[in-house]
């Protein structure tokens, strides 16, 4: 089962674009796949990425392995190899970084440190992709009003 956020509830419905829990996973194997790329993936194959298990070594070389496959059958492309830092990010830091405090801010939510100890792994990945980058997702502010409120 995959975890749902409502600040992407449409994103479930159509799988059009790439779920924060797939993002995570494919963070964690070390591929990127195009917009383009998930696109031409039949829904099974989207569906079967979501679901996966991705926990153990074995696990994230499998579902590795059938991106790969699928992306070239479909898109006839593979995905892109994220190096290592990239990859990183599949694990949340500790503290909350000071771009994405600062974009919190701005959209009225002051991000400390006991907050975000408070917060799980998948709610700080999300946090992190959607408001550790110059120009924050539109997408923040939900997430911030969803995971505090």
């Amino acid at each position: 089962m995959i975890r749902q956020f409502q600040f992407e509830a449409e994103i479930y419905q159509s799988l059009a674009c790439l779920p924060m829990q797939a993002r995570r996973k494919l963070d964690a194997i070390g591929v990127k796949i195009g917009l383009a790329q998930w696109q031409q993936l039949g829904r099974g194959e989207r569906l079967m990425i979501c679901h996966a298990p991705a926990n153990s070594p074995e696990e994230r070389a499998a579902l590795k392995l059938f991106i790969e496959e699928a992306t070239m059958a479909r898109a006839g492309s593979p995905p892109k190899e994220l190096p290592e830092e990239k990859r990183r990010v599949a694990i949340p830091p500790k503290s909350p970084p000071d771009r994405l405090v600062a974009h919190a801010r701005r959209f009225g939510t002051e991000l400390t440190q006991e907050k975000w100890d408070r917060l799980d792994d998948d709610e700080r990945y999300a946090l992190v992709k959607l408001g550790d980058v110059e120009r924050p997702s539109h997408n923040l502010p939900s997430a911030l009003k969803e995971f505090f409120a």
